[in-house]
């Protein structure tokens, strides 16, 4: 338990510190930006609010305040103009999570498969073939991997879209009526639409890029795990009493080699919540990382800010969670740490 508070506190302060740095850069390298939108005189009264008038430091602080009290953090200027930089963000998560959950039910089991079956038939042509396949995918960027399936898939056999396809295309595809899907995008109730099969068939390509690096490593770091174990002394003496190679590797192997596998798994369905900057930038997909290029570019400054600390935050959670994993799933190494 000392161990876990520890690693909460050391995440809480790494993350103010990214958060100050981030901040100061920001409000230094770039210039005041004048207020040129609709509603000039309520932006100018939320600018002042925020302090955007006073000195850095002083802003900062009203900054923390805000989010500590009322969990402000700042507002959309560009994106969705005077809407809440945490509405802006959240309005943007499913696309990300379901194309990256998509990925994730995909490339898990496949990846374990695969890395199963290459340390069972190790020095044989099958383990070579997938050797040789993972240093392929696990080398290539995945951004590759989405131009090469939308110049195959869809400009020779055009079996799927280039691009995910728009909320009010998909709710036509489904037989709704115009007025229908019109109210539905105007409400905001669009999760029927996310996950429907015309948008799931519009999400194969993305998800497939997403896929294959994941697929790749898996599959490597099984192979390598399970080999090592499969050498081992007591799988030697689970054969020696007369187990067979299968039962040995089902009751033994894979439950010694999930140790260190299980964590890489965790760590992949934590970083879901991320998105994938180029592949949603290459679909058009109007998730979390299309939004982090969007507030780059447009110099949404408060939503760029969060969308920082989002993925700081994931990042240093996947972190302590993966640590706090191998204690879970072997006590010996919680023991150990005592």
């Amino acid at each position: 338990m000392k161990y876990i508070i520890k690693r909460i506190l050391l995440m809480l302060m790494t993350l103010f510190i990214i958060m100050t740095i981030s901040f100061v850069l920001i409000k230094m390298l770039q210039p005041e930006v004048p207020a040129t939108g609709a509603a000039v005189e309520t932006e100018m009264a939320r600018r002042r609010a925020l302090g955007y008038d006073k000195p850095i430091l002083v802003q900062y602080g009203i900054y923390l305040r805000n989010i500590l009290t009322k969990w402000d953090w700042g507002t959309s200027w560009k994106i969705d103009y005077l809407s809440d930089a945490t509405e802006v963000l959240f309005s943007r998560m499913a696309p990300t999570l379901i194309v990256n959950i998509y990925a994730f039910i995909i490339s898990v089991p496949l990846g374990i498969l695969f890395g199963i079956y290459a340390a069972l038939k190790k020095n044989k042509w099958q383990d070579y073939l997938i050797s040789t396949g993972v240093m392929i995918f696990v080398s290539v960027p995945s951004f590759v991997y989405a131009f090469l399936l939308q110049y195959f898939f869809y400009y020779k056999l055009g079996w799927f879209p280039s691009t995910v396809s728009s909320l009010y295309d998909v709710g036509i595809k489904m037989g709704l009526g115009q007025s229908e899907v019109t109210a539905m995008l105007a409400s905001g109730d669009t999760l029927r639409l996310w996950l429907s099969w015309p948008m799931f068939v519009s999400m194969v390509l993305p998800v497939m890029a997403l896929s294959f690096g994941t697929i790749a490593g898996l599959a490597r770091f099984t192979r390598a795990e399970l080999t090592e174990v499969l050498t081992s002394d007591f799988m030697l003496l689970a054969r020696a009493k007369g187990l067979t190679r299968a039962q040995a590797t089902i009751r033994h192997a894979l439950k010694n080699a999930m140790v260190p596998i299980f964590p890489m798994i965790i760590s992949e369905f934590i970083l879901i919540m991320s998105g994938s900057l180029v592949i949603e930038q290459i679909f058009g997909i109007p998730g979390v990382g299309k939004l982090y290029l969007q507030s780059i570019n447009l110099l949404d400054y408060d939503v760029f800010l969060f969308v920082s600390m989002f993925y700081t935050f994931i990042g240093l959670v996947g972190s302590l969670v993966i640590d706090m994993s191998y204690g879970i799933i072997d006590p010996r190494i919680r023991m150990g740490e005592r």
